[in-house]
This record gives structure tokens, C-alpha cells and sequence, in this order.
């Protein structure tokens, strides 16, 4: 762990504990992050609210008349320790298959609508774009880049259910693209978008900056838990989960939403135990242990 430096500890009013462990996003911050709250769940400390993993800290909120502010700063210190010092570091989680159709005339459409005033290059898509400012040959290329390797998980909120992933590649070959000048309106729900070096899942319609690639036909937000695997929660993604996206055309899109409609769609997934030290080390191996995990 390359993470020397104690994380900074601040109190938000009488119940809520904001822990940050780096001042920018990195694997190792948010490993230690994600492990954390793992941790302090598994304490099963009265008074715990609720445990919030973001990019590169934590929030705790807290009922300060079953928890002490002392104990709990206390005990999430200790966690910090122990995961850093740590011999090996790894979170047990899961891989899970994303289909995504890509260059789809849905996210298609609503680019067009906000163009001039909204985006860098009004004149053109935002994958046209997205592959320009990465300096790839076009966009095919960028959607290859975009799903060949798997993408973290690194936090889930701002709309209920929406994920913010990380792509487990050496930073200097991870894609990144600004966001529109402006944000747009409308958003197509289930947009899969890229903004900085994050993808975004837009789990429902609504406003957004981030370049849109393209859409997914399966629900990752389901308050009605009509589908097998929000049987546990209504949210399909967790921190520390790893997605990899597969493209898919026309005709299996509308297959998957069929089955979606006749509530027998499954995701493909598998367990995984995620290896801090291995992803470093050698990422291009690892993500090709990951894959093989998924496809068994």
C-alpha cells in the first residue's frame, strides 16, 4: 500500500463522520475506502446508521445517543490501521456482464438536441469526440477501448442506483473525456456516459454532462424488485463491484428487454476476490483472470 498518510477525519454536524483517504481517486484509496466500511459493517456498532464508500473517502452517519463520536471515530481509525498494514489486501466481491449497445440511436438523438451551446464540438457526436480527445482513430476504436477491460466500481449515488466506474487499466492507457461545456436537460435512462476518467450508468432519465456511448436494456436500479437479482435490494450495484461491459446490436438488445419485460432476465456474474496487489502489479494478467472468472 502506497498510501502513507493518515486520512483526514471530520465531523458534518452531530451525525455524520466524513473520512477522506486522498485527495484524488486511485485504486489504493478506494480499496481502503470500500475495506473500511466492510469493516465497520461487520462490527455491527449500535447506533450505524448507514456506511457511504465514495472514490477516495467515507461517510458514517450515526445516532450520536446509542454512539459515542469518540468510539466511532476510534473504531474507524483502527480499521484504516489494519487495512493499510495489511499483508494482503484483497476484498471479496464480484464481476458482472453489462451489454451495452453502443452508438445506439436513442443517446444518438439526444445529443443532437444539445449541441451548440452544450458540447466542445458541436458539429460532431459525442463518440466522435470521446475518441479524438484520447487520440484513438475513431469511434470504433473507443468502443472497443471502452469495453475490452473491466471497469470498478468505485461508488454509487448521486440518483438513486447510478454507479461511478473505474477502469482497471495503467492509468496512462485509461480513457478520459471532459464532460459537455454545459449539461444537458435529458439523458436517456440506462445511458451508459464518460466523463473525466469515470463511466457513468444513468439508472433513470434525467439531466447529465457525461458523453453518452450508448444505452443498456437491463434495469440496474428496480424499486418494484421484480427481477431476480434486486431479490436482496433495489440496487444492482455495490462499491467494490467489477462490470464488464459487452456490446451488443439491435437485435439482442430488444431480446434482452423482452426478457426483462417477462421477468426471467438474469445478469451474468460470478465471485471474485479482488487483489489489490495483483491488479497493480501486472493489470493486463489480472483483468484476464477476471474475465475468466466471468466466463467460467
Amino acid at each position: 500500500m502506497t498510501l502513507t498518510e493518515h486520512a483526514r477525519y471530520s465531523w458534518g454536524g452531530d451525525e455524520f463522520l466524513v473520512v477522506e483517504i486522498a485527495p484524488d481517486m486511485s485504486l489504493e484509496a478506494n480499496f481502503v475506502a470500500n475495506s473500511i466500511a466492510v469493516g465497520l459493517e461487520d462490527r455491527a456498532l449500535p447506533g450505524i446508521i448507514d456506511i457511504c464508500p465514495a472514490n477516495a473517502s467515507l461517510l458514517v452517519r450515526f445516532n450520536p445517543d446509542e454512539l459515542a463520536h469518540d468510539e466511532l471515530e476510534r473504531t474507524v481509525r483502527e480499521l484504516e490501521t489494519e487495512v493499510k498494514k495489511a499483508a494482503v489486501q484483497e476484498l471479496d466481491t464480484r464481476i458482472i456482464e453489462v451489454p451495452v449497445w453502443y452508438n445506439d440511436p436513442y443517446t444518438s438523438e439526444t445529443e443532437q438536441r444539445f449541441r451548440e451551446g452544450y458540447h466542445q464540438r458541436p458539429e460532431g457526436s459525442d463518440l466522435d469526440y470521446s475518441a479524438e480527445v484520447n487520440g484513438l482513430a475513431n469511434a470504433e476504436e473507443f468502443i472497443r477501448r471502452h469495453h475490452e477491460t473491466p471497469w470498478l466500481v468505485s461508488m454509487v449515488g448521486f440518483v438513486a442506483g447510478l454507479p461511478f466506474l473505474f477502469q482497471l487499466t495503467p492509468r496512462e492507457r485509461q480513457l478520459e473525456v471532459p464532460k459537455y461545456l454545459s449539461p444537458r436537460t435529458d439523458t436517456p435512462p440506462l445511458t451508459v456516459g464518460i466523463g473525466g476518467c469515470f463511466t457513468a450508468h444513468y439508472s433513470v432519465r434525467g439531466a447529465g454532462g457525461y458523453q453518452m456511448l450508448g444505452i443498456a436494456p437491463a434495469p440496474i436500479f428496480d424499486p418494484g424488485q421484480t427481477l431476480a437479482d434486486f431479490s436482496d435490494f433495489m440496487v444492482l450495484f455495490r462499491t467494490g463491484d467489477i462490470v464488464k461491459y459487452r456490446p451488443v446490436d439491435e437485435a439482442e438488445y430488444r431480446k434482452i428487454q423482452a426478457e426483462v419485460e417477462q421477468g426471467t432476465y438474469r445478469y451474468k456474474q460470478a465471485p471474485v476476490r479482488f487483489s489489490l496487489a495483483e491488479a497493480l502489479a501486472d493489470p493486463d494478467s489480472y483483468n484476464r483472470s477476471l474475465l475468466e472468472a466471468l466466463n467460467g
